[in-house]
């Protein structure tokens, strides 16, 4: 079948790269043209493992293709997907959702046959019936429906989430539009993949709800890894023994500097505006908000307490600014609210990342930008790791602090041990969640 994805950022060009590999003929949309240009030149505007090979394999297959042109997109598909950005609004953090309004007016404007519009975008709850009656308004004619078919990827992970998915959830109100999206995610049906068909409600809530949860578990193990640090326990022992059991499981339960990225925090804000506004305070959501900005300040003091409270001239090494390994994505990351307080307290700051200088360059204005962990220590007073690229867990830390003046280590992703950098040479060391310094030594 034919499928036309509109926006390609994150979500619109993973999913129109998988679809084109269940087989579909898939055209996507952008209205920025040196985007697409990149794009029909094999070019893959972000960063996600995997994603280039597939992209190029299905544009030579001749299952995709990318363009400027929304009538030409729309012609002859079956279903139209919604997948542009809905950033916080400034002012009351609920979603914007200007751009998935406009395109679902353009859509309107162009589409002639029956076609399925599918809210692909994370949207407020109620939000694809407003896209129904700005359709029926914009062109009374139209025969169509809509779908919610909210997404679930992890950045890092997204090709694997897409193909092999915990679920897929669709939102629908006829018969007939849940048709077009079992035909749509027919090769996961055939595997046995769990598509959970529901009201279009339901659909977008489950998404505000699972990411809310998530982002829970990451702030309800931060709080206690605080809690551990005084009492003398270790959050390592702790979440792992947590997570044996089977109600809880392991995951998102590794302390740490707070979440990041474009989904929690954006999510979590929506879903709190979406309880005021209908008088049903999300009070553990505020609160994993507001524990979260907590968090990131709470290691900002940990890396002062490192210097004795001293910043001003020193050099401090900072590995990793993305949010989390494998993604190039720096939205909401624990960096731009860490390394700016450095900066601010008279540090000079050193960083490498992987993939993170592209984005990192225009946000972290002040820092200097080198090639690996080596480089960055050179000289330098104190090390901070910030995000657990594979390149980070294996340092030779004896190399490490050899080179630095003073070899001080703030790990606040718990790569490695207080025995691990006494060993190394390191004279002082933090982590997060752990009596770092006596209890392991």
């Amino acid at each position: 079948m034919k499928i036309a994805v509109i926006g390609t950022g994150y979500v619109g060009l993973v999913s129109g790269v998988c679809f084109s590999d269940f087989g579909h003929d898939v055209v996507c949309v952008d209205k920025d043209p040196e985007k697409i240009e990149k794009l029909n030149a094999g070019v893959v505007p972000i960063y996600e493992p995997g994603l280039d090979a597939l992209m190029v394999k299905n544009v030579e297959a001749g299952r995709l293709s990318f363009t400027g042109d929304l009538a030409g997109a729309i012609d002859g598909a079956e279903a139209v997907f919604i997948a542009v950005g809905t950033p916080t609004r400034r002012g009351d953090g609920h979603a914007d959702l200007s751009y998935v309004m406009a395109a679902a007016e353009d859509i309107a404007g162009i589409a002639k046959d029956y076609v399925v519009i599918v809210t692909k975008s994370t949207v407020p709850v109620g939000t694809n019936r407003q896209i129904k009656q700005v359709v029926r308004k914009a062109n009374p004619d139209l025969e169509f429906d809509v779908a919610s078919n909210p997404e679930f990827l992890r950045e890092g992970a997204a090709i694997d989430d897409f193909m092999k998915p915990d679920r897929v959830v669709v939102g629908v109100q006829s018969d007939r539009a849940a048709d077009v999206m079992a035909e749509v995610y027919r090769p996961l049906f055939l595997r046995d993949f769990p598509i959970v068909t529901t009201d279009l409600e339901s659909a977008e809530m489950i998404k505000y709800a699972a990411n809310a949860f998530l982002a829970t578990k990451i702030t309800f193990i931060n709080e206690i890894a605080a809690l551990c640090e005084r009492t003398g326990a270790d959050i390592k022992q702790v979440s792992k023994g947590m997570g044996l059991d089977g109600r809880i499981g392991n995951k998102f339960l590794h302390a740490g500097p707070g979440y990041g990225g474009s989904c929690f925090p954006k999510d979590t804000k929506a879903l709190a505006r979406i309880g005021q506004e209908n008088a049903v305070p999300m009070q553990i959501t505020e609160t994993v908000i507001k524990v979260n900005d907590e968090t990131k300040r709470r290691m900002i003091d940990k890396i002062f307490d490192l210097c004795d409270g001293q910043m001003a001239g020193k050099t401090v090494a900072v590995l990793g600014v993305t949010f989390k390994p494998n993604t190039d994505d720096m939205r909401d990351a624990p960096s731009l609210t860490i390394i700016p307080a450095l900066i601010g307290a008279g540090a000079k700051v050193r960083v490498t990342d992987p993939q993170g200088k592209h984005e990192g360059e225009a946000l972290l204005p002040g820092v200097h930008w080198v090639e690996d962990a080596y480089k960055a220590s050179q000289n330098a007073d104190l090390l901070v790791i910030l995000t657990e690229w594979n390149e980070f867990r294996a340092l030779d830390l004896k190399k490490v602090a050899r080179k630095m003046t003073v070899p001080r280590l703030a790990d606040l992703r718990n790569i490695y041990s207080a025995r691990d950098a006494k060993r190394a040479g390191f004279v002082a060391y933090e982590s997060v969640g752990r009596d770092a310094w006596h209890a392991d030594a």
